[in-house]
């Protein structure tokens, strides 16, 4: 290499003025490897003699894609087969059949939006390092903010409703006892926030993992269909007060996991302003109705909320991970909580306006444009397009709720609300067997 290349400049051994990488081996390569993603992925997502899943044990999984990390890197054949095998022994989650947790299909142009951010490898906390997804990122968050029914808000694409959930938790905090910022939890009351039993495991890890506590979460009683009773809440925020304690937030849900249930949003966010409590909605599941004429009903209050979260990835389809937390305060209330003001990034003399450099109002440094998915999705669609969406995915399980009464074995736990079918399946053996400890026992079993 050094009798080659002339004038090379040479450090500790290594030719700094030479070749990093083979950029025509590697063109070569992505070309070859997006044939295969094509023709493996793409072309066969609907396609249902195609399994859901070409199922292995874990041990004999390890020996199939030979995960050893070695010393000198693979060849090319090997790194397109093991590309192959990658695809061949993964989930399908666009096929017909894959029936898992709040998610599933293929949007063509979310994909094509995540090729080109892959491909381009942005960052996402100033302007001056991504001027378009900044610009995508505030005018989906605007268009989200109009149909929660805010005149004006704030917002940020997080990596999970989760994610929302604990920003929203630490950013309702902050807003009860600004100080907290500097001095920690130490001198503090003891703050407690309440949920429904029906709510999202996320709001204990929030807790958990911001110092409050999982036994400052006080979960509220639900009525059958799993919905938060008002009075309940009511109960629980004044017994709180009653042992000392600070009750500072209501974590609404708007499309519970298992049932499907959406909090009475009107009712609470009246006990909330006699209370003097922050509203939050995890809507991460039930948002998305928001933009159906005929479903945003389920709704109804959410404009009352002080902050929401919604993701796209579960009902809309937009790609894994699209989730944002809205908030209705728009005084800078995210960026106060959240900024560290580090001066090598968020120089406040820049020869553009600053108030584009969003990274300051996120926890994150590095973040993705996770907005642009959702943004090329809605181009191509349009609102009525991602409305048709909803109402579709709501008609699908009116009709297997339908068929569900039709069928001998079947049985139906509650008419739901939303998409989500709950029923038993009793199989022949069970079917003549009496109501009982026994009969359950069995029947989980088989579930």
């Amino acid at each position: 290499m050094l009798q080659k290349k002339k004038n090379a400049v040479l450090v500790d051994g290594v030719i700094l003025n030479g070749p990093i990488m083979d950029s025509k081996a590697g063109e070569k390569f992505v070309e070859e490897a997006c044939k295969i993603i094509m023709e493996e992925v793409i072309r066969k997502a609907d396609d249902v003699t195609e399994k859901v899943c070409e199922w292995r044990a874990p041990e004999a999984l390890k020996q199939i894609l030979d995960l050893e990390m070695r010393d000198t890197g693979e060849s090319h054949q090997k790194l397109l087969q093991l590309c192959r095998d990658v695809i061949q022994y993964s989930v399908k989650t666009s096929h017909p059949r894959f029936f898992n947790q709040l998610y599933a299909g293929i949007d063509y142009s979310s994909l094509v939006a995540r090729f080109i951010t892959e491909a381009l490898n942005p960052s996402v906390y100033t302007y001056e390092v991504s001027p378009v997804f900044l610009l995508v990122e505030e005018a989906v968050i605007k268009k989200m903010i109009e149909f929660i029914g805010w005149e004006e808000g704030d917002g940020i694409f997080n990596p999970g409703g989760s994610v929302s959930n604990m920003y929203a938790m630490n950013l309702a905090r902050y807003k009860f006892c600004p100080e907290i910022k500097e001095k920690g939890l130490s001198g503090l009351p003891r703050l407690v926030l309440f949920t429904s039993e029906e709510c999202h495991y996320s709001m204990k890890k929030a807790a958990s993992f911001l110092g409050i506590g999982t036994e400052n979460v006080y979960f509220v009683k639900t009525d059958e269909r799993g919905k938060m009773i008002p009075e309940e809440l009511e109960k629980q925020v004044q017994r709180a007060r009653k042992e000392g304690s600070a009750p500072f937030l209501v974590c609404a849900t708007a499309g519970t996991t298992v049932l499907g249930a959406f909090d009475p949003l009107d009712k609470i966010a009246d006990i909330c302003e006699k209370h003097g409590l922050w509203l939050h909605v995890d809507a991460s599941w039930g948002g998305s109705a928001l933009i159906s004429r005929k479903h945003c009903r389920l709704l109804h209050g959410i404009h009352r909320a002080d902050s929401v979260a919604w993701n796209p990835h579960k009902m809309l389809l937009a790609g894994i991970q699209c989730c944002a937390l809205l908030v209705k305060d728009n005084s800078g209330l995210l960026k106060k909580c959240y900024s560290a003001k580090a001066a090598y990034l968020f120089q406040q003399d820049k020869f553009y306006d600053v108030s584009y450099d969003t990274g300051d109002k996120s926890i994150q440094c590095s973040r993705r444009p996770d907005a642009f998915k959702f943004w090329l999705m809605w181009k191509a669609l349009g609102t009525t397009g991602l409305e048709e969406r909803v109402n579709r995915a709501l008609a699908l399980a009116r009709y297997l709720v339908e068929e569900i009464k039709k069928r001998e074995g079947f049985q139906l736990i509650l008419e739901p609300e939303y998409a989500n079918v709950c029923f038993w399946y009793i199989p022949p053996s069970l079917r003549k067997m009496e109501d009982g400890p026994e009969f359950w026992q069995k029947l989980h079993q088989v579930s």
